[in-house]
């Protein structure tokens, strides 16, 4: 079966529509004016703003978390919920849980929300038929995804979206996606592809380590291309005021931690990159106040912060930094290592850092090792890092062998951007 998906609508004077549609019969509506470049308005904005339209007549459950906000901060849910002119009869919950209790590794599950009387269901490592009798049991017609993703192919909430919409086109349940910012912005692809064979919850299909794509754009991607044997019947709702150029600081949107260990926006500009450390036997930073910023293990001196900056990377550098963990790896003892110093953000690239820091931490720590199950092969999706650092490759010569996988990506990522 082959996705068919609608142009945008006209709405009207200069305002584009605010839905757009793939594969099924969905609704597109109208929205008024745009905020301007103070503020970005979100999906869910504009969503409420129309008076929730494309969802009227329908059953609704929201796939969210505590990143599903509003501009004043209230939760979509509690938003919804005393409205009439929306039927929201269920949640489902990701990793971390609805309402945010839970670490790493970690879901809510099965309650009823003490402040709305919702029943919130789990979602977290259930994907195909199973997720899909979840839908079914909720007895919604319209699954919603707002949650806020933090640009990475590892991080975990897009595989949710994928999951849910795989589930939603078996169950026979519409989806809407309502969009937010890529807070590490829109502009580029990078790092390696996932190679099919190594798909994991950390990266269910073939796209790159650092997608630059929204989560709408994601949906278009996967239904287009990973789903058309049997796409979900899709809507999503645009965001306004948004620049592929835009960090978060530049969208007036408040942001609040996806997961318990992105705490800022600026974890999530490394985050691609440095995340690569929980395949070694390095901490990630996992227990301090800077997250994927700070790596470390025991051992470790001022010699691998010199190596690092000795590469010149461009809008970054290295200080030497000791710390002890809270929790996770080396909880409670004083490790060295390095902070991660983002100086100028536009020319930063975080996968090529990634890649630098690994190279430079084994050639300058006798310690260093990769996890005993190979991890790192989950994280860049193959297992040509991981061998060619073993084998004494520097940062150029692992990055350019992906070279030619990106630059399909990039290709095939082009048709489905929303946002020029």
């Amino acid at each position: 079966m082959t996705l068919s998906r609608r142009g945008l609508l006209a709405a009207g004077g200069a305002m584009g529509a605010l839905a757009t549609t793939a594969a099924g019969p969905g609704t597109a509506v109208a929205a008024g004016h745009g905020a301007g470049r103070a503020r970005v308005r979100t999906g869910f904005d504009r969503l409420a703003a129309d008076g929730y339209r494309l969802l009227a007549g329908q059953k609704v459950g929201v796939v969210t978390n505590p990143t599903g906000i509003t501009t004043d901060v209230r939760h979509i849910v509690d938003v919804m919920h005393p409205d009439e002119r929306v039927n929201l009869t269920a949640v489902f919950g990701p990793e971390h849980g609805f309402r945010g209790t839970a670490q790493a590794g970690g879901s809510e599950g099965r309650y009823d929300d003490p402040a709305t009387g919702l029943p919130v269901y789990d979602t977290y490592l259930k994907s195909g038929q199973p997720l899909a009798d979840v839908f079914t049991a909720s007895g919604v017609d319209t699954v919603v995804f707002d949650i806020q993703d933090a640009g990475s192919r590892f991080y975990t909430y897009i595989w949710t979206l994928y999951d849910c919409m795989e589930a939603a086109a078996l169950a026979g349940k519409r989806l809407v996606v309502l969009d937010r910012p890529n807070p590490v912005t829109g502009r580029a692809a990078l790092g390696p592809v996932l190679d099919p064979a190594f798909a994991t919850f950390v990266g269910r299909r073939e796209i790159s380590q650092a997608h630059g794509m929204t989560v709408a754009e994601l949906a278009l991607l996967f239904n287009a291309e990973f789903l058309a044997d049997r796409p979900v019947e899709l809507d999503v709702v645009k965001m306004s005021g948004w620049r592929r150029a835009d960090f978060f600081d530049a969208t007036g949107l408040p942001w609040v931690p996806p997961s318990p260990n992105m705490p800022t926006p600026e974890t999530a500009v490394v985050y691609s990159g440095t995340c690569l450390f929980e395949g070694t036997n390095l901490s990630e930073g996992r227990g301090t106040t800077r997250p994927f910023e700070l790596l470390g293990a025991e051992g470790v001196d001022h010699r691998w912060a010199a190596a690092a900056n000795a590469l010149d990377l461009p809008g970054v550098a290295f200080r030497e930094a000791y710390f002890a963990p809270t929790f996770s790896k080396f909880q409670g003892r004083t490790v060295g290592g390095v902070q991660v110093h983002v100086q100028d953000r536009e020319a930063f690239d975080p996968v090529r850092t990634g890649i630098a820091l690994l190279v430079t931490a084994k050639r300058t720590w006798s310690g260093f090792a990769w996890r005993a199950d190979n991890w790192i092969d989950k994280l860049t999706g193959n297992t040509r890092v991981r061998t060619m650092i073993d084998a004494g490759a520097d940062t150029d010569e692992v990055v350019g062998a992906w070279a030619a996988d990106l630059a399909a990506f990039r290709k095939t990522r082009k048709e489905h951007l929303l946002y020029r």
